[in-house]
């Protein structure tokens, strides 16, 4: 009995000894070549985020050294704390200045033929862009003793400050920000981001310099096809603006029927599919792009405000909204002037100031600043001519 005891028992645990797994040497591991693949992979993409934020840092200082170099402060102060609004991310104003004097100078030189108070607003992603007649009659901010004076006189009789104030009082609406550009100097930006492509609002020949060249430009109304001939006789057809295209474009003044307002009209059209064009990473970080701009361009923006600008607003500028303020020609002692009846700067106003979202307010004064009191009588003259008087010039 206990020898079949013990043989069930050996049998069990011989039959246990069978189920269990071999237990002899270990098979090798496979070689680690994933961990080597992704060793490779994590080198590679941190010699791209070096690499690349090397480029990011140059391109960043690049374009921090041409912002400082175009910096210049405007000597005022402004009628609301603009760094505020910019931190907030709310919407402001720059009033858009163009001369006409060969390179930029770093004084005042030249009228600003071109005045546009353009307002950027982020929420409701609009610019807006007001063309001023550069002919409006003013006491200018600072030098009202030289009264009358037409508004483009403002920058080189008082400074880029003055032409600010100057307007800002006229209209009632705050100005947050200046950029002065040299007009022909626009043409190396454009050429810069590849030109533009504008319809033309008219159709007309233009030869840029009659006197001593004879190419000659011939634009179509509402085609943005354009002919060109260096010879002035046989000429090419083009699609896209260079920037002598697009300068001579904006330029022609004499041939319009709306006159001054035309011109302006084709300048907003040009800065609108500039704005366009040049509003992408890889136009701002543009060494040459932005090389060209630093020498053509000044403006009281910092270079934080700038980038901020470029974070916070860049989704603006692709809704935009071109008008006028329109005035009434005048003449007063031989000299061309415009006045602008209070019911247009009303709505001038209302207009701008809804784009910044502020609340109503009644337009500005008569004539930007205090008219002196020996020329009430010349201001009296040119309102009559848009049936007003003049107001208390306290």
């Amino acid at each position: 009995m206990d020898n079949q005891n013990f043989s069930r028992a050996a049998r069990r645990e011989q039959n246990d000894r069978n189920k269990e797994p071999s237990r002899g040497p270990k098979p090798p591991k496979p070689p680690r070549k994933r961990k080597k693949i992704w060793r490779w992979i994590l080198m590679i993409i941190l010699i791209i985020f070096v690499v690349g934020g090397i480029v990011f840092a140059r391109a960043l200082h690049n374009i921090h050294k041409s912002v400082d170099s175009m910096q210049r402060s405007a000597n005022i102060t402004k009628a609301r704390d603009v760094k505020q609004v910019m931190k907030d991310g709310k919407p402001f104003s720059v009033l858009v200045l163009g001369t006409d004097t060969g390179a930029l100078q770093r004084d005042r030189t030249g009228l600003t033929d071109s005045m546009m108070l353009v307002t950027i607003n982020p929420k409701t992603k609009t610019t807006t862009m007001m063309s001023i007649p550069r002919d409006i009659m003013m006491a200018i901010s600072g030098a009202e003793n030289t009264f009358p004076q037409k508004l483009n006189a403002a920058f080189p009789i008082a400074g880029v400050g003055s032409a600010m104030m100057t307007l800002q009082n006229y209209l009632n609406v705050p100005i947050d920000f200046y950029v002065l550009a040299n007009m022909g100097g626009l043409e190396k930006m454009i050429d810069q981001v590849g030109g533009v492509k504008v319809a033309s609002p008219l159709t007309f020949t233009y030869t840029p310099e009659a006197d001593t060249t004879p190419e000659t430009y011939k634009f179509v109304k509402g085609q943005e096809q354009f002919q060109y001939a260096k010879d002035g006789k046989n000429f090419k057809s083009f699609a896209t603006m260079n920037g002598n295209a697009a300068l001579s474009f904006s330029r022609m003044r004499y041939d319009d029927p709306q006159g001054d307002y035309g011109r302006q009209l084709r300048q907003r059209l040009v800065l609108k599919a500039m704005l366009k064009k040049s509003a992408s990473p890889s136009t701002l970080f543009n060494s040459k792009f932005m090389a060209s701009i630093s020498k053509n361009v000044e403006t009281d923006m910092n270079y934080n405000e700038m980038l901020n600008a470029v974070k916070k607003y860049m989704p603006a500028t692709k809704n935009q909204v071109s008008d006028y303020l329109h005035g009434v020609g005048d003449m007063y002692d031989g000299v061309s002037y415009q006045m602008v009846p209070e019911s247009e700067k009303q709505r001038v106003t209302n207009k701008l100031r809804q784009s910044l979202s502020l609340p109503e307010k009644k337009t500005g004064t008569q004539f930007g600043s205090t008219v002196p009191p020996l020329s009430y009588g010349v201001a009296e003259t040119n309102l009559n001519t848009i049936n007003e008087t003049l107001d208390s010039q306290k």
